[in-house]
């Protein structure tokens, strides 16, 4: 059996070369389960967003994902992906839609795209025609996100709308849902999660409430991944590889206000090394990845 990298790089190819999208993505979202392991100091309440009065909110999401990989002893190849800032406009809309109801959620955020951009120069003008493509994210008043469809605009480019869709699942991936149960400063409590990206993981996000001001709250995060299966299952039918080791943690902070729909700034990191061996023969792959999201005013 012949390795093949598991993930690729972007496209940056010229607009012209591009082919235009008009179609919705939506992109299921896998449950959370959350535990609340120290309820924190006294006062405390429960924290739940209620953003259906919030004037639209301005920020700027940039993420950025690193993918090395090396096969035996040959050069290690670059599949990362550019840098990508996008511009948000965020706001609640009064009715949830049917479909994002019977996830559960409460909440039906909407976001307008403005002119993203990367260091990428390829990347930036393939995206100046992604500019007024509108996303929505299901959500509960807790926080969890359930359901993320994104709309193109009708001169969107493959290329731009792949990066979006990166841009944004990273995001979904690194949010914070609160417990149902009162908490206050100092409050710790988990996030179970499974993030499907070839290879099932089981992710585990630890909060801890660092401060609590009013709707103002600052969270510290730490994650850790670890794979359902020993085994990792190719596409398209093409094999098996053994999960010979597998490491990946990550740590930030987060602004959050409780009346408005998306954090208001703070970032979080991430990245681990694995390795990969062919049940068949005695080649290794290994990989080094990162990534990082940062939420930033403007």
């Amino acid at each position: 059996m012949a390795l093949v990298a598991g993930c690729s790089s972007t496209d940056t190819e010229p607009a012209a070369e591009q082919t235009a999208s008009t179609n919705e993505v939506t992109i299921a979202v896998t449950p959370t389960t959350t535990t609340v392991v120290d309820p924190g100091a006294e006062p405390r309440r429960v924290l739940a967003f209620d953003t259906a009065d919030t004037d639209s909110q301005n920020i700027d999401l940039t993420t950025t994902s690193t993918v090395q990989q090396q096969i035996d002893v040959g050069a290690a190849q670059d599949f990362s992906s550019p840098e990508l800032t996008v511009p948000l406009s965020a706001s609640t809309a009064d009715a949830v839609p049917d479909d994002d109801a019977s996830t559960g959620a409460t909440r039906s955020i909407h976001l307008t795209i403005g002119a993203a951009t990367s260091p990428d120069e390829g990347l930036t003008d393939a995206l100046s025609a992604s500019e007024g493509s509108t996303a929505r994210l299901a959500a509960t008043e807790s926080g969890a996100i359930t359901a993320l469809h994104i709309t193109p605009a009708d001169a969107a480019l493959d290329t731009a709308r792949a990066a979006i869709e990166r841009s944004f699942n990273a995001a979904v991936y690194r949010s914070v849902a609160f417990p149902d149960a009162e908490v206050g400063v100092g409050a710790v409590w988990t996030v179970d999660q499974q993030v499907l990206s070839g290879i099932t993981l089981n992710q585990r996000t630890t909060v801890t409430l660092r401060a609590l001001d009013g709707d103002r709250a600052t969270v510290d995060i730490a994650i850790t991944q670890t794979p359902e299966s020993p085994v990792w299952n190719l596409p398209d039918n093409s094999g098996t590889l053994n999960i010979a080791s597998y490491t990946y943690t990550g740590s930030g902070t987060l602004d959050i206000d409780l009346t408005q729909p998306l954090p208001v700034g703070g970032s979080i990191t991430a990245g681990g090394d694995q390795m990969y061996t062919d049940p068949d023969s005695t080649t290794v792959l290994r990989q080094t990845v990162g990534d990082s999201i940062t939420w930033g005013d403007r």
